[in-house]
């Protein structure tokens, strides 16, 4: 494929690859601007200006300046340092066995929690709760009767509280709720902050996540744990071999 000049400046050939290279080091949430024609001639003219201000700096030989080269033995440690780093890293590795094993050790971290999706309706006394329920029994919504008695800030919606797991509400009110059939409304529940009438709309139950659902993730966190781990050795043999002293 050819790589097309797009500007030459004192001699210098500035690329489409030179272009395309330049744009791999922004964020990737930037890299679609640069894709666009707007973006690549913008991205082009920061190049070119790039070219023109170290030729400029060559001029005035500020490379032969302390600050320069002090500014240059610094970088030069950053990527050996960058570059020790890496080779060790890249030495590590996972296989497909250490996954699947890793999955078959450990089943609890791949269940889906059940949960139901629950309307109410919170009034301040019992008799109050079952005046109410009276009035569902005898034909009224469930939504109605939330909407005109509860005071619960969910009345607006007709009490509905969404999708909930176990933990998420007091221990009454979670037991009735996960106890209930879809569809059936609850004798009234006491709890701390009054009488509930509960309808459970929906409910999932608890899953395990396959294998296959998870096995790329699992690699990615499986290896970053390896090499953090054999980062850590390294650092600790070096220290061993190579001589540290703490303080004056």
């Amino acid at each position: 494929m050819e790589n097309k000049i797009l500007a030459t400046v004192n001699g210098k050939e500035i690329t489409e690859n030179d272009l395309n290279m330049a744009m791999t080091r922004f964020p990737q949430e930037n890299q679609a601007f640069f894709a666009t024609e707007q973006g690549k001639a913008q991205l082009l003219e920061q190049l070119i200006s790039f070219e023109l201000v170290s030729k400029y700096a060559a001029d005035e030989k500020l490379d032969e300046t302390e600050e320069y080269k002090e500014q240059l033995e610094i970088l030069k440690k950053d990527l050996l340092i960058q570059a020790g780093v890496k080779k060790v890293l890249d030495a590590v590795t996972v296989t497909d066995e250490e996954v699947k094993a890793f999955y078959d050790n450990n089943p609890n971290m791949f269940k889906g929690e059940a949960s139901v999706r629950a309307k109410h309706i919170l009034v301040d006394s019992e008799e109050k709760a079952k005046e109410v329920k009276a009035s569902i029994d005898g034909g009224v919504s469930f939504e109605e009767a939330a909407q005109k008695n509860s005071s619960c800030p969910s009345s607006s919606q007709g009490g509905d509280l969404g999708f909930f797991t176990r933990g998420r509400m007091v221990p009454e009110f979670e037991e009735a709720a996960f106890e209930l059939a879809i569809g059936e409304v609850s004798e009234p529940v006491k709890t701390q902050f009054g009488y509930h009438l509960i309808k459970v709309e929906e409910k999932t139950a608890e899953v395990t996540k396959s294998f296959d659902e998870v096995k790329d993730q699992l690699k990615v966190n499986l290896l970053s744990q390896k090499q953090n781990a054999t980062y850590l050795n390294f650092i600790n043999k070096l220290k061993q071999e190579q001589e540290v002293k703490m303080g004056q």
